[in-house]
């Protein structure tokens, strides 16, 4: 084999590895965070509690208070947030969904338009949560469970 495809082949090789280093990288800086409004009382969750909130399987916490959830718009932050929460993939998710609404046992969390209107909704309503990606907060929110 001539030097020049040796060069080529470890240059390739080199390449490969930055690349999956770099989404390794990237996957793991993409930590999600559930939130509150900053002034409402609702303490901090467990993974439990909040698999069980965004699954429908309950619809209050263990102090018997009810809580709005709400979703952000389908794409990758969604996504993200419920393979860490629950370990399903999109595709699973919204199976499950389907299912429960179609029985009548439960309806699936409220849309946000999107991640800006999130601090809007969740202020305007005492006992909401919702997700963002890790990242500066807004101060109006206030942070319940970081994930993963």
């Amino acid at each position: 084999m001539s030097h020049s495809r040796i060069r080529c082949r470890l240059r390739r090789a080199a390449l490969l590895l930055t690349g999956a280093l770099t989404l390794a990288a990237s996957a793991h800086a993409a930590e999600i965070v559930l939130v509150t409004s900053a002034v409402n009382g609702i303490p901090a969750l467990t993974v439990e509690e909040a698999s069980q909130l965004y699954l429908g399987r309950r619809t209050t916490l263990s102090d018997g208070t009810a809580v709005t959830l709400f979703d952000l718009p389908g794409g990758p932050t969604r996504d993200r947030f419920y393979e860490l929460l629950t370990g399903k993939n999109p595709n699973q998710i919204r199976a499950y969904w389907s299912r429960q609404v179609f029985t009548g046992r439960a309806l699936p969390p409220r849309e946000a338009k999107s991640a800006d209107d999130l601090p809007t909704l969740l202020s305007n309503d005492g006992a909401a949560i919702g997700y963002l990606p890790d990242g500066p907060i807004n101060p109006r929110l206030r942070v319940l469970l970081k994930l993963p």
